[in-house]
């Protein structure tokens, strides 16, 4: 296999490397290092001293969008580049740490902005697209509740129609970039009297409109990458419904796969700050790295992070191609949050004592915090049993798991409650 680029591919990274060069925000350069180094999060926009997150971010972002280098992937005429994936590589290691300001915008260019391309109007797509690609909107995925767990297809906000109108009711949690939000794409429940799968309606919700209230959580790290949100009387014109009623669980699974995809390229398993760790940690018996037992689980998880670089490299192919994300996403998703909780239990075991010790300097990754956060990137779209049920019976074909509510209209399924 060739790893070096060909005439067009060094054409292409020669003048990405120059534009970034050129315009990159050098002087937030040491700032991004030392907020990577104490996030557990992948898609929280950078905390840096002396810096408003939102406002470098959308900087960058519209920076990027006027001159042609944002949502690469998507095609020109909603205001990407429709590059190959190799170009999309190319382009990830030349924008290198900056790509961090491009966190805020996760969910708009890999998840909502998708779905709307695949199922939204004209006029939708004329109205949200642009605003996405150049950073002027903030988007979140409004699908977890409270009593639904692990199924989706379980939710109980409703939405209840009201002449051209839909009113809004209910709760939605663990939204990711809810607090900073402008738009969110929210999975609602407009028939209960038919199954469950197909009462089930997709809307674009306004997230600065009367009755929507977003509440951060915060988490046991200190930090508050995602909130609770909840819905009184929220209206909603009918225009800003995605498909067609009682179709939002066909449209829904195209931004899962989407998320699949976007959240199993954005999990941080640690495996670079891993191995420096281990040449550089002195302890009583030497460095970890001198020891044939960290070196063979080192060379194990490197394998596995290598493995996902790869899958991806697939789906992207995939991508290129003109075929949408597949369940061979949930792969990516379920290693990689292994892997992350494996190695960051292990860092704390070699560090010994001083793993308790949370650093607020900046001056390394925090493997404390990254354990702290592991269980929830486990469940965070789609829980590791949830994936693997995936790949049992969408990529190996094995039998289905019994459902007892299956053909049960979704308002005579017992709730539990008296």
């Amino acid at each position: 296999m060739n790893f070096e680029d060909n005439t067009e591919e060094a054409a292409f990274r020669t003048e990405a490397r120059a534009w970034i060069q050129a315009n990159a925000p050098h002087e937030l350069r040491t700032g991004l290092q030392a907020a990577i180094a104490q996030t557990t999060s992948s898609v929280h926009p950078p905390e840096i001293d002396g810096y408003d997150p939102l406002k470098i971010s959308k900087a960058w972002q519209a920076r990027k969008s006027e001159a042609g280098w944002a949502c690469l992937h998507w095609p020109t005429q909603f205001g990407g580049r429709d590059a190959t994936p190799i170009q999309r590589v190319i382009w990830q290691q030349e924008e290198g740490i900056y790509s961090q300001l491009s966190n805020l915008f996760v969910v708009g260019h890999g998840m909502a902005g998708p779905t709307l391309i695949t199922h939204g109007t004209a006029a939708q797509k004329e109205r949200h697209l642009n605003p996405i690609v150049s950073g002027q909107d903030v988007w979140c995925q409004l699908f977890s509740e409270p009593s639904g767990g692990s199924d989706l297809a379980g939710l109980r906000s409703r939405a209840q129609r009201s002449g051209d109108e839909w009113i809004i009711n209910g709760q939605k949690i663990w939204t990711t970039h809810g607090q900073f939000a402008d738009w969110g794409i929210m999975l609602v429940r407009t028939d209960p009297s038919v199954v469950k799968h197909e009462g089930l309606t997709m809307f674009i919700v306004d997230m600065k409109a009367a009755g929507v209230e977003a509440r951060p959580i915060k988490q046991m790290t200190g930090e508050m990458h995602f909130c609770e949100v909840f819905f009184t009387d929220v209206r909603v014109p009918d225009s800003n419904r995605i498909g067609a009623i009682g179709g939002g669980w066909r449209v829904s699974l195209t931004t899962l796969m989407n998320e699949r995809l976007q959240l199993a390229a954005a999990i941080p398993t640690g495996v670079p700050e891993f191995f420096d760790l281990c040449c550089e940690l002195e302890t009583s018996t030497g460095l970890p790295i001198d020891d044939p037992a960290v070196r063979a689980q080192l060379a194990t998880w490197i394998a596995r992070q290598r493995g996902l670089q790869w899958a991806m490299m697939r789906t992207i192919s995939a991508l290129s191609g003109g075929r949408p994300p597949g369940p061979e996403n949930s792969i990516g998703k379920l290693v990689a949050g292994e892997i992350a909780q494996e190695l960051c239990a292990f860092a704390l075991d070699i560090q010994g004592p001083a793993g308790a010790i949370l650093d607020e300097k900046g001056t390394g990754r925090s493997f404390q915090k990254m354990l702290l956060t592991s269980p929830a990137i486990r469940v965070g779209g789609g829980t590791a049993e949830i994936q693997k049920n995936i790949l049992a019976e969408q990529v190996l074909g094995l039998p289905a798991d019994i459902r007892a509510d299956k053909g049960m209209p979704f308002n005579k399924i017992p709730t539990g409650r008296s």
